[in-house]
């Protein structure tokens, strides 16, 4: 899998945290239209900040190009060489925080990762910033993330969860401000088609 399933995921709810189109489906499918359906922005001549800028950032980065945003990006070992190599501009993680009308997450879990957005981080967020997860919920500090969208600080869309499948119960599924999408980035026909022929080589091998 080369990642483009999931860099186009992040595409997807990058546009869709800043256009709302699936409350507009939902409004339309309750009988409504465009009442209450809050305006969206373009993302053209926004900022993207990319925290992590590997395979899957760099592919991000080349859509925010395309968009015509500004793409700026930050990871732990990242230098200002490579990130302009990917098409994006080296930043700190803060400035990349408050300068970013969408923010993306493209970086590994593991123990020095888990919480790299916590609640400082988000109180950096620009008003109505979109904050896209399509890598590890547990990248996100959640409690931070639910009160920052309830109060209407900044919308999180979301591909992933600390706890998968979500809870019935979780508060998540009531939150404002939110686009929950069910962990979608690698479903597509591609991956399946390869995922399944493997499994089933593995079976006859061993």
């Amino acid at each position: 899998e080369d990642g483009s399933a999931t860099a186009e995921l992040a595409l997807l709810l990058m546009l869709e945290g800043a256009r709302r189109v699936a409350a507009g489906d939902a409004a339309i499918r309750a009988g409504g239209f465009q009442g209450g359906i809050a305006p969206g922005f373009t993302l053209r001549g926004k900022t993207l900040g990319l925290i992590g800028l590997g395979r899957l950032g760099s592919r991000v980065a080349g859509y925010g190009r395309a968009l015509g945003m500004t793409v700026l990006a930050w990871s732990p070992n990242l230098t200002a060489e490579r990130a302009a190599a990917a098409g994006a501009q080296y930043s700190d993680k803060d400035d990349l925080l408050a300068a970013a009308d969408v923010v993306s997450l493209h970086m590994v879990l593991a123990p020095a990762t888990q919480g790299i957005v916590g609640a400082r981080e988000i109180a950096l967020l620009r008003p109505g910033a979109v904050l896209v997860n399509t890598s590890r919920g547990p990248l996100v500090e959640e409690a931070a993330l639910l009160a920052a969208v309830r109060e209407g600080r900044i919308v999180a869309a979301l591909d992933v969860f600390d706890r998968e499948p979500l809870p019935l119960d979780h508060p998540l599924r009531r939150a404002p401000n939110t686009i929950l999408s069910p962990h979608l980035g690698y479903c597509v026909r591609e991956n399946f088609t390869v995922f399944y022929r493997q499994s089933i080589e593995n079976v006859l091998a061993f």
